[in-house]
Order: structure tokens, then C-alpha cells, then sequence
């Protein structure tokens, strides 16, 4: 699958950036979706705090709700995605793809050549969905997820001013 081809969006969602009224729901996300990994409030405002540097985006539902939310941070001629989650009910609709395609369109815009992220060893979903979108393993983070016994991937995309 190529890039191009991800931008179809699940109906009815609607991309905008992240606002600080988000926080409190993206950490009790964060707690659903990532339990011992979760990000707080506290952290979700250092992120805010970042941009813009830091490029975050949420997806919301027709009914307003948050369907998920994913984030990079721009550094020169390298984003890093900081994180990509899908709300549980919204899981396998494609939402996920959206944000990630999203993610990779913003990269590009800030002049990123490749874009790097790190997903459990065990998360079999996600690493689906980054091996449809390009992503290769170019490292392994042994032990690297809480409570310490889960490896990380470090995956990369090289991506062109082409794949906007």
C-alpha cells in the first residue's frame, strides 16, 4: 500500500490540532490504551508546551468524541512520531491509518527525510499497520517497555517532498 493510497478517511473523521481542553481525556486514554506506559497530564502539557517543535493532531468522531490522537516532534531532516493511539472503540476502522498518513504529511511539510517511531515488539496491530505504510526495523531496544521485559522496534520511513 502507498502512501497515496491511505488518504482515504473513515467516514466521518475529522482531523484537527490538539487544544490543551484535550489533556484530561488524552491521559485517561492513555491509561485505557497503555496502562504502565501511559502518559499523564502533567506530560501531556510538557508535550504541548513544545511546539512547535512538537506537531500534534487528534481525530474526532461524529459525535464530537476523540477516536484518537498521534503526535511527532521535528527535528531537521527527522520526525519522530511520539505517539499514535486510537480510542477502543474506533479501533480497526482505519483511524489509525489516518493519523499515522496525517503524521507522515506533516513531516514532510516540515521538511523531514524520514520519520522514526518505536512500537512494542508485541503490538501486532501496529506493526501491521507500519509495515503497510513502508515502515522498516532498522533497530531493536531490548527490554525497553514497562515493566521491562517487552523490546522496542525502532522502525523508519524515508519519505520525499513527493509524499505529501
Amino acid at each position: 500500500m502507498t502512501l497515496a493510497e491511505t488518504h482515504a478517511q473513515p467516514t466521518g473523521i475529522v482531523l484537527r490540532d490538539l487544544e490543551w481542553t484535550d489533556l484530561a481525556h488524552l491521559a485517561d486514554l492513555e491509561q485505557q490504551l497503555f496502562a504502565d506506559d501511559a502518559w499523564s497530564e502533567a506530560t501531556w502539557w510538557s508535550e504541548l508546551a513544545g511546539r512547535p517543535r512538537r506537531d500534534y493532531v487528534v481525530a474526532t468522531a461524529p459525535d464530537g468524541t476523540i477516536a484518537g490522537y498521534a503526535g511527532l516532534d521535528v527535528a531537521g531532516d527527522v520526525a519522530d512520531v511520539m505517539t499514535i493511539a486510537t480510542a477502543p472503540g474506533h479501533q480497526r476502522r482505519g483511524t489509525g491509518r489516518v493519523l499515522l498518513t496525517e503524521l507522515v504529511r506533516r513531516a514532510t511539510a516540515h521538511g523531514a527525510e524520514a520519520v522514526l517511531l518505536e512500537v512494542r515488539a508485541d503490538n501486532d496491530a501496529a506493526r501491521r499497520l507500519y509495515d503497510r505504510a513502508g515502515f522498516e526495523v532498522i533497530s531493536v531496544r531490548r527490554r525497553y517497555y514497562q515493566p521491562g521485559d517487552v523490546d522496542a522496534l525502532v522502525m523508519r520511513l524515508l519519505v520525499t517532498k513527493g509524499d505529501a
